[in-house]
């Protein structure tokens, strides 16, 4: 009886395991992998310190704070990018906290690369950001803050319903660290 529920047990967790493994390999640090829970499941975002360390900072307080838990993504370009993180939904809104300075850098947009929007002010990025669909961001290089990567889940990017914003939007359900996730 105990070697058939430990073995059921080992099983269990070989299964629930398995799922996050190659994440958690490319994430080699949880302190700098962000969770964002959508309705179809989790999307795993690499962030880029190295790139831009006061963006991947702001994310992260903002995380903390459960800022961005319950935000609608509020611009959806089919082919582009899916905007959020504008607490008024409609791309004019953003943090209590300052703006920031530019971080931009010949890193190239691709699928999945996740930066800051800004207004034409290249110094106004505050807790928006969009993540991309596919190679339609490369015009973005070198002129919007790159601040990370999704390892893990863009099949639920690629689910965000599209609009100008979208009739019924989809929202960020929760956005944490995963780090925080462990407490």
């Amino acid at each position: 009886m105990i070697r058939t529920a430990l073995f059921a047990v080992l099983a269990l967790f070989a299964l629930t395991s398995v799922g996050r493994a190659p994440a958690l390999a490319q994430a080699a640090d949880p302190n700098n992998t962000l969770v964002i829970e959508l309705k179809t499941g989790e999307v795993l975002v690499k962030l880029r310190p190295d790139l831009a360390p006061k963006h991947v900072e702001r994310v992260k307080t903002l995380a903390k704070q459960g800022f961005y838990n319950g935000l609608k993504f509020h611009r959806v370009i089919d082919g582009f990018m899916a905007q959020t993180g504008d607490p008024k939904g409609d791309g004019t809104g953003g943090s209590s906290l300052p703006d920031l300075p530019a971080e931009f850098t010949p890193e190239v947009y691709k699928r999945g690369s996740v930066g800051a929007a800004r207004t034409m002010n290249p110094n106004s990025a505050n807790s928006q950001f969009f993540i991309c669909f596919g190679d339609g961001c490369r015009g973005l290089t070198g002129q919007y803050t790159l601040w990370g990567e999704v390892i893990e889940g863009m099949q639920h990017v690629d689910k965000v319903a599209r609009g100008e914003p979208p009739q019924n939007p989809d929202t960020m359900l929760k956005v944490y660290l995963l780090a925080d996730a462990k407490k």
